[in-house]
């Protein structure tokens, strides 16, 4: 079969994907979103997004768009599901920022991915188009998919996930399991919910539950939390899920308890939380040639401080900026366009990579800690953690949401 030509072809229309085609987009570069499902697809309910996803969701043009779905939350408020009293508070307004006022918001990601494709020309994602396989062919990219269609790029992106093929053709090993799993859902409810709009968190030995109003009529909630290997042979057992979530809650809230309590058994089903060791990124090639990863494909993180969707908004910005300088270039010399255009989008994808590694190392360590204290089952750091760390791990998260990935415009 004779490839198809594509200047750029990006892999996943998942919030990184689309974003970076849009990113493009809007500099009037034109690519081709691969999705390997019929549709756009909404797993992971919610996204928590903090100040830098929206300095991002702003460069791209839909920030607007989508504060007017989702209410904006005022603090963060911590419990102890041990003792079950409120260990920190925490205004976001009243935060130390850097980058203008701290803003966060519980966001739909099925609404935030039909808001970014929405803004995309006609064509631009392709469903039902499943990678399985790619190829060197000079200064171009073969991409082979299960329908047996071939492309042929000038670039290739990878944001596929944390199983991203890719990566793996990159040389990245699998994410690595972090010894969790998580449950989540969205609840929805008519007339409203009684929620006061703060982002509520309860930690008990070795789980971390919370519940964040979306709008009016939604509240996302999720728990976390280390398994024995009894329970991870239950799994599959929905009911019996449901029953070990409700038996790890703790004292957590009313409210809180009644979301999970009430929510549909189809939604029982444990996920395991995955992580790229930071390492990875020192010595990995987040770029080759014309090749490179974005979003959960380069730097899977566990959701302690709620940063995998907003790092990878971040991603998207970035690397369409980079792109967008070196392809927007006119050639130096005539003759020899396609190594020159090789080797300018060689370096505009060396320029994304070293901007995003020490952003993206950070991310997932600081994550990965977090994590480790939140959910600690040991009498010691449960103790810490209630009495002396609450509030400095509230604000070490907002901290690090204290970003700016710049604007889309070309010097």
């Amino acid at each position: 079969m004779e490839a198809v030509p594509e200047d750029i072809v990006i892999v996943g229309a998942g919030v990184a994907g689309l974003a970076t085609s849009l990113g493009l987009h809007r500099l009037s570069i034109r690519s081709l979103v691969l999705e390997s499902s019929e549709n756009l697809r909404s797993a992971g309910y919610c996204l928590t997004t903090f100040t830098n996803a929206w300095k991002a969701l702003d460069a791209l043009g839909v920030g607007d768009s989508i504060r007017q779905q989702h209410e904006r939350l005022r603090r963060q408020v911590t419990n102890s599901a041990i003792s079950g009293l409120q260990t920190s508070e925490l205004p976001f307004e009243k935060a130390k920022a850097k980058h203008g006022e701290h803003e966060v918001r519980c966001v739909k990601r099925k609404f935030l991915l039909e808001a970014l494709a929405k803004e995309l020309p006609t064509g631009t994602i392709r469903f039902s188009s499943k990678v399985v396989c790619i190829e060197e062919s000079g200064f171009f990219k073969l991409v082979h998919l299960a329908d047996g269609t071939i492309l042929k790029t000038k670039v290739l992106i990878g944001c596929d996930g944390v199983n991203s093929a890719v990566a793996n053709w990159l040389g990245f090993k699998k994410a690595a399991f972090a010894g969790r799993l998580a449950i989540r859902g969205c609840a929805e409810f008519e007339g409203g919910y009684g929620f006061e709009p703060n982002f509520m968190q309860f930690f008990g030995k070795g789980v971390r539950s919370g519940a964040i109003p979306v709008n009016d009529n939604s509240v996302y909630w999720y728990v976390t939390w280390t398994p024995s290997s009894k329970e991870e042979e239950l799994e599959q057992d929905r009911a019996k899920v449901k029953q070990i979530v409700l038996s790890k809650l703790g004292k957590v809230t009313e409210q809180a308890r009644a979301l999970i309590e009430n929510y549909e058994l189809d939604g029982f089903i444990p996920l395991p939380l995955r992580f790229r060791h930071p390492w990875e990124l020192l010595w990995g090639n987040i770029s080759k040639g014309n090749v490179c990863i974005a979003g959960d494909a380069l730097h899977p993180v566990t959701p302690d401080i709620g940063q995998g969707g907003c790092c990878a908004l971040e991603d998207a910005v970035v690397l369409a900026r980079c792109l967008g300088e070196v392809l927007l270039r006119k050639p130096k010399e005539k003759g020899g366009e396609e190594k020159d255009e090789y080797k300018r989008i060689e370096m505009g994808l060396k320029k994304y990579a070293k901007e995003r590694q020490w952003r993206s190392m950070k991310l997932i360590s600081v994550s990965y800690l977090v994590g480790f204290i939140q959910e600690s089952h040991r009498n010691m750091m449960t103790f810490l953690r209630d009495n002396a760390l609450a509030g400095f791990l509230s604000g070490f998260g907002l901290k690090m949401a204290d970003f700016d990935c710049g604007k889309l415009t070309i010097s």
